[in-house]
């Protein structure tokens, strides 16, 4: 009995000190303030720079865009799964408190990319969520996308959280691919498909690497 208590209470003080590394996270300033090499990127034509912040920081046109970007790229994909597609639902969820946001400018100022993440709590780990990846279609294929995936690394793994987890639709190929290749893979937190039941999406992650 006073084993059980014992593990119980270790558990718990974990979880604690899980909790406080999220809610330091959350409680940064500028995520990418200290990255700063990964502030801009100049190669393949592309020459831009980067914004991390909360929702709230971003202004109403930024905002819009990123919808209009996520609803132009990411509809139909939505429509051809269970989950459907449901506008409101989608602009609430990007614009919830716990939203922080990478946003890639031009120099010209115009936002081309975005990523909507999180630092979160999942499954009992301290994780950074990346909800979104979106690329306007002229900046794919230039290193960009893999550039912003690395810097949610590097801001979760400085951060001690112990992850980095994104979900993705099955008949998303392209999307599946891409992660993939940069070591992302199936989660165990990921729903297996049965005889019974089928899922269209799949979670994956990346973990932070333990240094032995």
């Amino acid at each position: 009995m006073f084993s059980r208590k014992k593990k119980l209470k270790k558990k718990s003080k974990a979880l604690t000190e899980d909790e406080t590394i999220v809610k330091k996270a959350n409680s940064q300033e500028n995520p990418l303030g200290h990255l700063i090499a990964f502030q801009s990127f100049s190669r393949n034509g592309l020459d831009v720079k980067f914004k991390c912040c909360k929702v709230s920081q971003l202004d109403k046109a930024t905002i819009d865009w990123s919808f209009d970007l996520l609803k132009r790229n990411m509809k139909q994909l939505y429509e051809d799964s269970a989950w459907g597609w449901n506008e409101k639902e989608k602009l609430l969820e990007m614009t919830e408190d716990s939203a922080w946001y990478l946003v890639v400018f031009t120099k010209d100022e115009n936002p081309i990319a975005f990523s909507h993440f999180r630092f979160d709590m999942d499954y009992g780990f301290p994780v950074l969520y990346c909800y979104e990846l979106q690329l306007e279609v002229e900046c794919r294929k230039k290193g960009l996308g893999r550039f912003m995936l690395q810097i949610l690394e590097l801001m979760a793994f400085t951060a001690n959280l112990k992850k980095v987890v994104l979900t993705v639709f099955v008949h998303n190929l392209n999307a599946i691919g891409f992660f993939k290749s940069l070591g992302y893979s199936v989660d165990e937190t990921s729903p297996e498909s049965t005889l019974e039941e089928q899922f269209d999406y799949e979670i994956l992650s990346k973990c932070k690497k333990v240094k032995t």
